[in-house]
């Protein structure tokens, strides 16, 4: 694929043919950010089950380290400049005719594939599931995401569009995913269905195998014997040792020990109030999941940790956010969104501020210092289905204490578009208190010694008036795809953006040159995350989109 002047033309090894209407590039103050590479699924193994689930996309950076005793390590010693050559060369071999592909391996050097790009047999061929590939060298950075009944791994800083690694799923579609950049015994990826089964697997196990099923998985929640009802997100607790949350559409979430037997009995009390939060713990110390916290009435739509794991937050079908303190199982706060339900939330790295977006088309920024929503971003013209804070993005001004005076973060909707907004918090205007038949008075900033009354301890608060609320514009909108987005994210080099069918496009920073991404971008991610400390997994939000 070869990028100049916002004009994109296709090679034989990218494929990356850009929709007709769509820019390759969006301005911002700071520069173009230019479209540098596509990523997508074969699609020629769709099942008729596509459609019934909305593509997720997990980031994942596998370190350099030496790879396990195991029968299938004998890839590791293939040294790092050996790269990462695709699962799927081995079964292409030269059977869609002997022209040769040549193109940049990002987490490696070059490498040459014998057919045409697609990967139109990647996952259906005979070889045996323990089967080693010894083309795998054991790090780089890769991109998760689920289609239909399949699992696809692509290697993010390759020109190829298609993926390396393909994973399919029998009995249920996967939903979503996350990684633990930081686990300890090699099980770091974690995979939650449709039918509530949730399996935690090696990343790096996966990759050195050809087959097309899981190897080396645990299984928890087998067979819906604990909850039947869909996964609808899963994370693993920041500094956890281990422990993981998955969420569930009844509005029930359920604590993991990945070290725990996935088969113990872990039987719970009935819910006897729907409406009301209740935390139930498993009777014996054997018990996996450990502890079911039951939410909300209705589906939990997606849930995000804290950067340091003190808190977590959810959003739901009721249209509630909800933050709890994690560790003291307790209920801080929360509230409703203007209208609908809440489809996505994220946090910022200094865990002061929530994004929510959902059906009522805002992007609503609330304060964990005043417990309320501080500003509503108007611009989707549709229900929004992925937020993020761009912890990456330096504000040109902060001010004297080094204090972040000025967030960026990005939104997409459903309406196809990715927005990016800065919010720059000085000029909030923050409305304190409605005297009874007066008008509202207002503040510059937002902090809480402000507010006339402290809001208690677990008040969800009520919808606000849209007058009471400072409205915010974006600062770019771009339409990025032509099918309804799903999640974007953000990292050192680029903005990645997601489709709900499952297309990934990599938006290059400005600044940044192409030709130095595949060298530079998994060091660059690596010191970002080391430095940084974000959450275990660098993800995509993602909420499911209502049938």
């Amino acid at each position: 694929m070869n990028t100049s002047n916002g004009i994109m033309t296709q090679s034989s090894s990218s494929g990356a043919t850009q929709s007709p209407g769509l820019k390759t590039y969006f301005k911002t103050p700071e520069g173009r950010y230019k479209l540098q590479y596509e990523k997508t699924h074969p699609s020629g193994l769709l099942h008729y089950a596509h459609g019934k689930t909305v593509t997720q996309v997990t980031l994942a950076h596998l370190k350099d380290k030496p790879a396990p005793s195991t029968p299938t390590a004998s890839s590791s010693s293939f040294s790092a400049s050996s790269g990462v050559r695709s699962a799927a060369a081995r079964l292409l071999g030269g059977s869609n005719g002997s022209r040769a592909l040549s193109f940049v391996g990002g987490n490696g050097s070059s490498k040459n594939n014998g057919g045409n790009s697609r990967i139109g047999s990647i996952g259906a061929s005979s070889t045996s599931s323990s089967m080693a590939n010894p083309n795998f060298d054991g790090k780089g950075t890769y991109l998760i995401f689920n289609v239909g009944d399949a699992i696809f791994i692509s290697d993010l800083n390759s020109q190829d569009k298609d993926p390396i690694k393909s994973i399919h799923f029998s009995n249920s579609n996967p939903v979503c995913h996350a990684f633990d950049q930081d686990s300890k015994d090699g099980h770091d990826l974690l995979i939650g269905l449709n039918s509530g089964d949730v399996y935690s697997v090696s990343l790096r196990q996966q990759l050195q195998d050809v087959g097309k099923k899981l190897v080396g998985a645990l299984h928890y929640n087998k067979d819906g014997s604990v909850n039947n009802s869909r996964c609808t997100c899963i994370a693993w607790v920041p500094g956890g040792d281990g422990a993981f949350v998955v969420s569930h559409s009844d509005g029930n979430l359920y604590v993991y020990e990945k070290n725990k037997d996935g088969a113990g009995d872990s039987s719970f009390p009935v819910v006897k109030d729907q409406t009301q939060f209740s935390v139930a713990h498993a009777r014996y110390s054997k018990s996996n999941p450990i502890a079911r916290w039951h939410i909300c009435q209705g589906s939990i739509n997606s849930i995000s940790f804290s950067m340091d794991g003190a808190y977590l937050a959810t959003v739901g079908r009721d249209g509630y956010l909800r933050v709890f303190d994690y560790s003291k199982e307790q209920l801080i706060c929360g509230g409703k969104s203007y209208y609908g339900a809440l489809l996505c939330c994220a946090w910022s790295m200094d865990g002061k501020y929530i994004l929510t977006g959902g059906e009522d088309d805002l992007v609503q920024v609330w304060s964990m210092e005043d417990r309320k929503v501080v500003a509503w971003g108007e611009g989707h013209g549709s229900w929004v289905s992925g937020v993020a804070f761009d912890s990456y993005w330096s504000s040109p001004n902060s001010n004297d204490n080094g204090e972040t005076v000025v967030y960026r973060f990005g939104s997409v909707g459903q309406d196809t578009q990715l927005l990016l907004w800065d919010l720059e918090m000085d000029e909030i205007v923050v409305p304190l208190r409605r005297p009874a038949g007066g008008s509202p008075t207002y503040s510059t900033g937002s902090q809480s010694s402000h507010w006339d009354n402290v809001v208690p301890l677990g008040t969800l608060q009520p919808a606000p008036s849209m007058r009471d609320v400072p409205k915010i514009s974006p600062l770019v909108a771009h339409r990025v795809h032509t099918e309804p987005l799903s999640g974007l994210i953000f990292t050192q080099e680029s903005v990645l953006t997601a489709c709900r069918e499952g297309h990934i496009k990599v938006w290059m920073r400005p600044g940044v040159a192409a030709d130095t991404q595949s060298t530079n971008s998994e060091n660059l991610l690596a010191t970002s995350l080391k430095d940084n400390k974000p959450s275990l997994s660098t993800k995509i939000t993602n909420s499911p989109y209502k049938q």
